[in-house]
């Protein structure tokens, strides 16, 4: 099967997905930062549509409606195979993984929450805590200003790629072999920033814990978490990430 043909509206999202949801839109159903599919975007789309647009209210910022964009399913990634929309999880097929150096376009997408609402870069804040000598909270630039950055071609995969074929089957997303990618990711090592934190002698393993929340979208429930053994976490080869193939994280 082809890889479907870019549409009119997969253009105008393809660089820039955020801004061209606001000139879409409208600034307001932008700021939103949950999705566009509410208020005025939401009425906007169920004009188009015809009908009432599932799970608006969980879009994260940069989606197309497939029904609208004809096949392009994520702003810049065609040709990727959705597996959940809630959590939102797409695989890429493998006739698309030839590239020695994976395009931001075929990388595959994994969420085990809901989205934050709030997806900006500039305010994003890194908190390292616990049993540490010198407790930090850091931003992209205090990173990128405080300690070296490198560029490593890192292979990164689900741990559920392949789940499709076990037996007995397993529950959860049915990946079949497209749960993987390789890209040059950019930024600052995580044994860097623990060593400015002072990691205790007594630690044996971090904890991370990201901004997605709870599927149920209750506070009150712990969203995933995970972490590695602090000899991992103080590989060199481990990066706190801000940069993919030159350029930004797609959101």
């Amino acid at each position: 099967m082809s890889d479907p043909k870019p549409t009119p509206l997969t253009d105008f999202y393809a660089d820039n997905p955020l801004e061209a949801e606001a000139h879409l839109f409208g600034r307001k159903a932008h700021a939103d930062r949950r999705g566009f599919l509410r208020g005025a975007g939401l009425a906007a789309f169920g004009a188009a549509l015809g009908a009432a647009v599932p799970f608006h209210r969980n879009f994260p910022a940069g989606l197309i409606p497939h029904a609208l964009a004809q096949g392009s399913v994520v702003a810049g990634k065609d040709g990727l195979i959705i597996l959940n929309d809630r959590p939102f999880n797409a695989e890429t097929p493998a006739h698309l993984l030839d590239d020695p150096i994976t395009p931001i376009a075929r990388h595959f997408i994994r969420n085990n929450g809901l989205p934050p609402e709030d997806m900006s870069a500039r305010d994003w804040r890194l908190r390292i805590d616990g049993l540490v000598d010198r407790p930090m909270t850091l931003s992209i630039d205090d990173l990128k200003r405080d300690f070296e950055t490198v560029t490593e071609r890192l292979v990164i995969e689900c741990g559920g790629n392949g789940r499709a074929f076990f037996e007995p089957g397993a529950s959860g997303n049915q990946w079949t072999v497209g749960a993987v990618a390789c890209a040059e990711w950019t930024g600052v090592r995580l044994a860097d920033v623990l060593k400015a934190a002072g990691v205790k002698d007594d630690v044996i393993y971090t904890a991370h814990e990201g901004a997605d929340s709870h599927l149920s979208g209750d506070p009150s429930k712990m969203p995933l978490s995970r972490g590695v053994p602090i000899e991992k976490a103080m590989d060199p080869h481990n990066l706190i990430a801000f940069g993919m193939n030159g350029g930004d994280i797609h959101p």
